[in-house]
């Protein structure tokens, strides 16, 4: 499935570049603007085949886009000090920019498409309705989160404000998947293979992150309550006037 290459290799490239993107977050950003600009031009305006190929790969489905968020969710089930943990958390802000640059140019255009058919009143079945207003939530979470997750705007808030505001993620990212299973049902449904493989890659991705999120949620929970326990007995058996 083309979702698994693209999400390895950017994986691959979230790992290579990470130093760059950490010191340089500006040029990705301003990458990521190219390929939106590019994508809408080509639905207008006629490109290259190669060019008109390669942004229907990556921005037609926000495959991209998608594969960076997975990166951003799974980083979140492994362990501060693990390899993966060191190595992808400090950039964990700047890749979640990146995602959300990237997944402007895929809702402009689907928002484009489906309003003026709503606008002028033609029957749109339930599903694409549903699937519309989930689009409209995602949008407004993909602003905010994509706003306050920029350095600048973070280093303005308060730190417990900030952490609250980030927690929405979470409904972000299970509002893509619904998303995701609203467009594919149909056709899945009528027998699409197509369809009904990405049904399960996505069903895999995003309930397996769900599944591990709890459990290291739980995991660093008893590591946290082993540690004030332990805090608690080094006070106990503290000599006097120590």
């Amino acid at each position: 499935m083309l979702f698994l290459v693209v999400l390895a290799v950017a994986t691959v490239a979230c790992f290579a570049l990470q130093k760059p993107l950490r010191k340089f977050p500006a040029v990705f950003y301003l990458g990521a603007i190219v390929l939106d600009t590019l994508y809408l031009m080509g639905a207008f305006v006629g490109l290259p085949h190669g060019i008109r190929s390669v942004l229907m790969l990556l921005m037609q489905q926000c495959t991209l886009s998608l594969a960076l968020f997975v990166v951003v969710m799974f980083v979140g089930v492994f362990r501060t000090d693990s390899f993966v943990g060191r190595w992808l958390r400090p950039i964990r802000s700047e890749l979640s920019v990146l995602a959300c640059l990237l997944a402007v140019g895929h809702m402009v255009l689907y928002l484009a498409t489906f309003t003026p058919r709503f606008n002028a009143g033609h029957a749109v079945n339930d599903n694409v309705a549903v699937s519309f207003g989930v689009a409209l939530v995602l949008l407004v979470l993909l602003l905010v989160l994509g706003v306050t997750s920029f350095a600048f705007v973070k280093r303005c808030m308060r730190s417990e404000s900030w952490k609250r505001l980030q927690r929405f993620s979470y409904l972000f990212f299970g509002l893509i998947y619904v998303h995701l299973v609203l467009m594919l049902a149909p056709s899945a449904l009528r027998g699409g293979a197509a369809s009904q493989e990405s049904m399960v890659v996505y069903s895999v991705v995003f309930v397996g992150y769900g599944v591990l999120r709890v459990v290291r949620a739980l995991c660093d929970r008893k590591v946290s309550a082993s540690s004030k326990a332990d805090m608690s007995a080094a006070e106990e058996f503290e000599p006097l006037g120590a």
